[in-house]
C-alpha cells in the first residue's frame, strides 16, 4: 500500500531539461566549491607546520615523544578535515575527465596532500640518530598508520566528472523528461518517482528532491534506480537503442 510521506525539496538546483549538451555547475555551487577549496588549503598549510613542528623536535635533546606524537595526531586531524572538505568541493565542481593530470590531481589532491604531510616526517624518524631503536619503532609506527589513514581518507575512489554528471542528467531528463530525482538519508540511489517502493516504506518519514548534482553532492549518491529506470522506460514507451546521452534534448518520447 502506498505510504504518504513528506517530501522536501533542496534548494538550489532546477527542475526544467537543460538543453545544454555538458554539465555546468551553477554559480553558487561554484562559490562554495572555491570557499571549501580555500579552507581545504589552509589546513592542510597547517598540517604542513605541524609536521615540520614535529620534525623540529627530533633533533632537541632529549627527544620528547609525547609532543611529537601529539604534533602527528595534529597533522592527521588536519589533513582529514582538509581531504572531506576538499572531496565535498568536487562534487560541487567537478573536474573534466578530458584533462587527464588535471582530472588527476583535482581528484586526489587530499592523497596527495596526505603523502606530503607525512612521509619527510617518517623518512625524518627513519634517519635521525637521536632516536633508539625503540623511539624510532614507536614514532615511525605512528607516523606510518597516520599516513595510511590519511591517504586513504584523501584518495577518491569513486571522483566525479563533469562526464558523469553530463551523462547522469541526460539519462535522467530522457527518462522523465525532467532532472528532479529523489532520495532518502540513508538511501545509496537516487529515483525517479516519489512512490518507488524502495523507498516509500514504514521505515522513511522524509523524501528529498532535488537535481542529480545535488543527490551527489548531499549524499554522495552515483547510481539510478533500476526499478525507477525500468519503470519510466515502460511508461514512455521509450527504446534503449535510441539513447545518446550528447542528443538527450532530441529524443522522442510518448
Amino acid at each position: 500500500m502506498e505510504t504518504k510521506k513528506k517530501i522536501t525539496h533542496v534548494e538550489g538546483g532546477t527542475s526544467t531539461p537543460s538543453q545544454r549538451p555538458v554539465f555546468v555547475p551553477t554559480a553558487e555551487s561554484k562559490g562554495k566549491a572555491t570557499q571549501l577549496r580555500i579552507i581545504a588549503g589552509l589546513l592542510w598549510f597547517l598540517a604542513i607546520g605541524a609536521q615540520i613542528g614535529a620534525i623540529s623536535l627530533l633533533f632537541k635533546q632529549p627527544v620528547n615523544l609525547i609532543w611529537i606524537i601529539v604534533l602527528i595526531v595534529v597533522d592527521l586531524i588536519l589533513v582529514v578535515i582538509g581531504s572531506a572538505l576538499w572531496k565535498k568541493s568536487n562534487r560541487l565542481d567537478p573536474a573534466s575527465e578530458k584533462d587527464t593530470f588535471k582530472f588527476f590531481m583535482q581528484s586526489q589532491l587530499g592523497l596527495v596532500a596526505a603523502v606530503v604531510a607525512f612521509v619527510p616526517l617518517v623518512v625524518f624518524i627513519l634517519t635521525n640518530k637521536n632516536l633508539d631503536g625503540k623511539q624510532k619503532g614507536i614514532l615511525g609506527g605512528i607516523a606510518a598508520v597516520a599516513l595510511v589513514i590519511a591517504g586513504l581518507t584523501g584518495a577518491d575512489f569513486n571522483p566525479p566528472s563533469v562526464e558523469h554528471y553530463t551523462e547522469q542528467t541526460n539519462r535522467v531528463e530522457w527518462l522523465t523528461g525532467g532532472n528532479d530525482v529523489f532520495w532518502t538519508k540513508s538511501g545509496t540511489k537516487y529515483h525517479l518517482y516519489e512512490d518507488c517502493p524502495h523507498i516509500n516504506t514504514d521505515r522513511t518519514s522524509e523524501i528529498f528532491t532535488g537535481t542529480v548534482a545535488q543527490a551527489r553532492e548531499l549524499k554522495n549518491i552515483t547510481e539510478l534506480c533500476k526499478t525507477c529506470e525500468n519503470r519510466a522506460i515502460k511508461e514512455h514507451g521509450l527504446n534503449e537503442a535510441d539513447y545518446h546521452a550528447e542528443d538527450v534534448a532530441e529524443l522522442p518520447r510518448k
